[in-house]
């Protein structure tokens, strides 16, 4: 077990006491933090020479799970926020050393989707949008923001747009507060971030094609597994990792249901055959769904470390069955929340908070189960695989 899960593990009782709190405010606490932290998970995908453990990725997702099955929001901030030390570790020298340069555990958020607009200028480009989805972002010192190169009079016609990533520090742009409002993972806190014509140097962009192929991994991180593992699904990963650490936590909340459960009329949950083969399924789901996940990282880490190169058909069979493993779980403990009956929508327990951050959980696209399913048979039987699939 490494360092960073056992952190988790002695601190599981401060993430649980915090969830409400966090919630409230829609945002991490401190103690909460401070917890993520401390544990160095944040430092489990960054490079050695950058001060990380550049880590195997299993030993991220046993990190990640950890988290979220002790409070839903701190998972998921834990997948998200920090599944992006990875690709930073392949970005530009001198981009990794304004992030990492004074602390390791710098903390960068996102979102990659190419909202924003760049218009080129001398030694840069000009960024203004204003994206969604910015998980984390009020503790984040940084953030990677998704956007399309476009000409003085607009996009250009023809040909596919030009998508890229820019880097920039917490000064360039606006945190928009009170535009978090959701039903689930209340406390990530992720709110909207926008800029107006804000200079961004050519160092802190990256070519979105360039990351998601594994070219710049490929120049800057030669003969290193971990860098070869490709975007999609190590982002995938991560996401499925804060999805399984809630389903862990929300089958804990169910048992200590079942434990003390008396129905009006008079069923006794722990004894009730429906509740107990529910959790039965829903337990053996978790688990297989778990060991999936992890099975096919080692399997594809394995791969890379023998010096070959992920596939496209690859990557889309491991978004394939990484779908199916979260939509397993998810599926399986639907029914337990059925069965706990009207006690389940009481705020006054825990059941219908860990229902509604999984099912939060499970319409991030990364999860999106008919988009890789047709992806990976498109590719099966010879079709063209559509464009923007994130795989």
């Amino acid at each position: 077990m490494h360092s960073a899960v056992q952190r988790i593990l002695e601190h599981a009782q401060v993430l649980r006491e915090e969830t409400g709190a966090g919630d409230r405010r829609s945002r991490l606490t401190e103690r909460t933090v401070s917890v993520l932290s401390d544990s160095g998970g944040f430092r489990l995908l960054l490079a050695e020479d950058l001060g990380g453990y550049q880590a195997h990725p299993n030993e991220f997702i046993d990190w990640v799970i950890a988290c979220g099955a002790e409070q839903p929001s701190a998972g998921w901030i834990a997948g998200v926020v920090g599944v992006h030390p990875w690709e930073i570790s392949f970005m530009h020298p001198m981009l990794q050393q304004e992030i990492y340069g004074d602390d390791p555990d710098v903390w960068t958020a996102s979102p990659y989707a190419p909202f924003g607009r760049a218009t080129p200028v001398d030694g840069g480009f000009l960024l203004s949008g204003d994206w969604p989805y910015s998980t984390g972002t009020d503790f984040c010192k940084w953030v990677i923001l998704g956007g399309i190169v476009v000409g003085a009079d607009g996009p250009s016609a023809g040909g596919p747009p030009d998508v890229r990533h820019f880097v920039l520090p917490r000064e360039d742009y606006q945190i928009v507060e009170d535009s978090w409002n959701v039903m689930g993972l209340k406390g990530t806190g992720s709110k909207n971030v926008r800029m107006a014509d804000v200079f961004v140097p050519g160092y802190r962009v990256s070519e979105s094609s360039k990351v998601t192929e594994g070219v710049y991994a490929e120049a800057r991180r030669p003969g290193i597994p971990l860098y070869a593992m490709m975007f999609g699904i190590m982002f995938s990963a991560a996401i499925a990792a804060g999805t399984l650490g809630i389903a862990k936590g929300a089958l804990r909340a169910q048992r200590d249901h079942m434990e003390r459960r008396v129905s009006v009329t008079g069923n006794v949950a722990r004894s009730d055959p429906a509740y107990l083969s529910a959790l039965a399924v829903a337990e053996a789901d978790l688990e297989a769904s778990t060991d999936h996940l992890k099975y096919m990282l080692a399997t594809l880490y394995e791969h890379v470390s023998r010096g070959h190169r992920i596939t496209p058909r690859e990557r889309l069979w491991f978004r394939r069955n990484q779908v199916r493993a979260t939509d397993r779980v998810f599926e399986s403990i639907a029914p337990l929340s059925r069965l706990a009956g009207s006690a389940g929508i009481q705020e006054a327990n825990d059941l219908e908070r860990w229902w509604r951050d999984l099912q939060t959980a499970i319409s991030h696209v990364c999860n999106v189960r008919d988009a890789a399913y047709v992806s990976w048979g498109l590719d099966r039987f010879g079709g063209k695989v559509p464009p923007g699939t994130l795989y």
